[in-house]
């Protein structure tokens, strides 16, 4: 596609999570000490929450990736499931051998009976769970009840959850009281400030083997910030297109023009990402506000 003209070695503007362009930068890298931290002084429950495209999965490979030898990990990225299948997939991940239709019980302490194992070892054991808003009820509460596993002195499995906003109004359920006490770290991403952004593009672009002068004009960079809100999975895609007008242009640069286009083909991913957002709805309820307040003055004029 674009990759000759732009003497590039890859993609650098994908929606893949790929922890090779990981930008660990601000409020990623608060959040990635935090978490590493926690870990190491064994906390047993963690929790990220962010708004749908900020990184959640790419942040949560990172961490897998950076837990060292030490660590035991299980990844669940899709939680819809009962608290049996909760366990079973834990211990699948843990790559226990187990009778499919073994007794509930049975099952409970043969995981126990592995994280005591891991522990003598000197191991920590950590589920790592993505898109936690997805678990019901009872697997919530079948993930608090594998945390009572534990020795006298620390927890035998650590559970960090990654989830949107959901995460936390489902948790804040009085039902749900007793788990949301058991967390002890909190983190929630922020979108990228214009630095960051600014910043966000050159690291991208260095990865994927760009070594000219800055490839994106001040122009574009500013439209393409105003309308990603800085969410970085909608950088990606409105700067992927923007690299492609200006292939078909023939330029060696990514101008304001070209990032309109773009803005301007992908309306249904700006509408479908900022439909939830509390920025967007707080700006439409001063819209309202005011508008209301500008009618009223109007009618108020006429009659008197």
């Amino acid at each position: 596609m674009y990759l000759e003209h732009f003497a590039l070695s890859e993609m650098p503007f994908t929606i893949t999570p790929n922890t090779g362009f990981f930008f660990e930068y601000g409020d990623y890298r608060a959040a990635h000490n935090m978490l590493l931290l926690a870990l190491r002084s064994g906390e047993g429950f963690l929790k990220v929450v962010a708004e749908v495209g900020m990184g959640k999965t790419l942040l949560c490979r990172a961490l897998l990736n950076d837990l060292g030898d030490d660590y035991v990990t299980a990844y669940i990225p899709n939680p819809q499931l009962t608290a049996p299948g909760l366990r079973m997939a834990l211990a699948d991940e843990l790559g226990l051998e187990f009778s499919r239709n073994i007794g509930q019980h049975r099952l409970l302490k043969l995981i126990n009976e592995y994280l005591v194992e891991q522990h003598a070892a000197g191991k920590r054991v950590v589920l790592v769970i993505d898109e936690a808003q997805a678990l019901p009820d009872e697997g919530l509460e079948a993930l608090r009840l594998l945390t009572n596993l534990e020795t006298e002195s620390s927890k035998l499995l650590q559970v960090v959850l990654f989830g949107q906003p959901e995460l936390d109004e489902r948790i804040s359920h009085p039902s749900l009281r007793q788990l949301k006490q058991r967390i002890t770290f909190s983190h929630r991403l922020k979108p990228l400030d214009y630095p960051s952004l600014v910043a966000y593009l050159r690291y991208r672009l260095h990865v994927a083997g760009y070594r000219g002068t800055e490839l994106f004009t001040p122009g574009a960079m500013k439209r393409l910030y105003r309308s990603s809100r800085g969410i970085p999975r909608v950088i990606n895609i409105l700067s992927h297109k923007a690299l492609m007008v200006a292939f078909g242009k023939g330029d060696e640069k990514v101008r304001s023009g070209y990032m309109k286009a773009a803005i301007q083909d992908s309306t249904d991913v700006l509408s479908s990402t900022f439909s939830r957002s509390p920025i967007l709805a707080y700006w439409l309820a001063s819209l309202l506000t005011f508008s209301a307040v500008v009618i009223g003055v109007v009618i108020w004029s006429r009659l008197s």
